[in-house]
């Protein structure tokens, strides 16, 4: 237990009690990290949701347990004083925060701190903890979130590699900072980086790590940092998301929180194109808004405010979504059960049989196939990406104008004087050539179908949707 630890900033004192696995009121504190938890996987009842709030050029993270208990890592940038953030829990009617992580103490991370613990403090039912990685910053910012905790009596821990909190049916491991810190107590590089753990699913918070960080974490754990989800680390900059550190992480999809025009050119294009070199969908609070992650334990609802490119090379394609756009989610995909064991990654064999048929008129149009992964490197094989349509009904249907899209928002029209006759297919590849009677050619110059699983979505030319066909 590290008790009695002394911070001295702005002219007043705080303790920082020691954490090592307790919230106030642990009798029996330990510690927890993945190579020391031996235990099974843990049954699962209910849903936890990981909400990755839009807040621009910062981030925000809501975790909601099965049981209702709270956590928020990171309150928005010092610009706003928390106001997106704090708009955000009470359109969500959140009236507890019963643990505040502070990943590390730079002003884009504490923003709304301090407004956070007054609010909750005098108007809600108050904040359990605060959890802080002990690095002081000489800003007014953090001044004012210390006199926060002070004049409101909260308890803060210290919180170091090894600690790990309990939060109900959730697994929370703390793996960094080391002890001692790194690199000369540099802030980012000593972010807590915490792995959330529900059932066969799990989530890695990395704050604002860089480059040492990760190699420390990569050495120290390598294959346990295995996730199904990455925040990635300092808003999608070149120095984190390392090679190394991803291949470890394995994640099936990245989530970056930044503004859309970020100043520093947030996510830099040689962490798009490392996402890309491994096909992961990647996420980004600028164009899909709000993203809101569900796990029942096995599967993870990837839920979006907006529909926009997933492909990391063509992120930027998408709109802005300003941050505090208010507005429902949208599930887009889903990660791990059957949401990515439909589809094998072994090659141009890995196609599915689509039994779902809906009908138009006399006609019945079906996903008869969908072939998402190519074979060898999907990009340059992109005419080996199709999906087959085909006329389960007596009569020719006409599709002219109809729109093919996915769960990102990509969309193609189909010509005009296309038909299907009965029983009859049509295949729709993703590169380009000169169409047929029988295929047509979408004209990507990229993937459209996520290995991982997508949606096939076909509008009539009268808005009419016809076919929503899940792999």
């Amino acid at each position: 237990m590290r008790r009695g630890v002394l911070l001295v900033v702005v002219g007043i004192m705080v303790v920082l009690a020691g954490c090592a696995g307790a919230v106030p009121g642990d009798s029996t504190p330990g510690e927890s990290t993945p190579e020391n938890n031996t235990e099974s996987v843990a049954t699962t009842n209910g849903t936890v949701e990981v909400h990755y709030i839009n807040v621009g050029q910062s981030v925000s993270t809501l975790i909601i347990e099965p049981d209702g208990e709270t956590m928020l890592v990171d309150t928005g940038h010092y610009n706003d004083d928390g106001e997106y953030v704090i708009d955000y829990l009470q359109r969500h009617d959140i009236t507890r925060i019963d643990h505040l992580v502070t990943s590390h103490n730079d002003a884009d991370h504490i923003g709304g701190n301090a407004a956070i613990i007054d609010y909750y403090e005098t108007e809600a039912d108050g904040v359990g903890a605060v959890y802080d990685p002990g690095i002081a910053a000489s800003t007014q910012t953090y001044g004012e979130y210390l006199d926060a905790i002070e004049e409101h009596d909260v308890t803060l821990y210290e919180t170091r590699e090894g600690d790990s909190l309990a939060f109900g049916a959730v697994t929370v491991d703390v793996l960094g900072p080391p002890e001692p810190y790194l690199e000369n107590e540099a802030r980012n590089e000593n972010s807590i980086v915490l792995k959330l753990t529900y059932g066969e699913t799990s989530f890695l918070l990395s704050g604002d790590a860089e480059d040492d960080q990760e190699a420390y974490l990569v050495e120290r754990y390598g294959e346990q940092l295995q996730s199904t989800v990455l925040k990635a680390g300092h808003h999608g900059s070149a120095s984190s998301s390392s090679e190394a550190f991803l291949d470890a992480v394995q994640p099936e999809a990245v989530v970056v929180s930044s503004a859309y025009d970020s100043q520093y050119g947030h996510p830099n294009d040689e962490v798009l194109q490392r996402l890309s070199d491994r096909s992961i969908p990647t996420y980004w609070t600028a164009t899909h808004g709000d993203i809101v992650l569900v796990s029942d334990g096995s599967a993870v609802s990837v839920q979006t405010q907006a529909a926009a490119p997933t492909d990391p090379l063509a992120l930027r394609d998408g709109d802005a979504v300003e941050p505090g756009t208010t507005g429902a989610v949208t599930e887009r995909d889903r990660l791990g059960g059957a949401g990515t064991g439909a589809i094998d990654s072994g090659g141009s064999d890995d196609s599915i049989e689509a039994d779902d048929k809906t009908s138009t008129g006399n006609a019945t149009l079906a996903v008869a196939e969908v072939n998402a992964d190519a074979e060898g490197d999907d990009r340059e094989n992109l005419n080996d990406e199709y999906i087959v349509f085909e006329n389960t009904g007596d009569d020719t249907l006409d599709v002219s104008g109809w729109t093919v899209a996915d769960d990102a928002g990509h969309t193609y029209t189909i010509p005009d004087g296309v038909t299907i006759g009965p029983e009859a297919t049509l295949t729709l590849r993703t590169g380009s050539g000169t169409g047929t009677e029988t295929e047509l050619y979408w004209g990507s110059g990229s993937p459209i179908w996520n290995n991982n699983g997508d949606t096939v979505i076909v509008t009539t030319d009268d808005g009419e949707r016809v076919v929503e066909e899940r792999y």
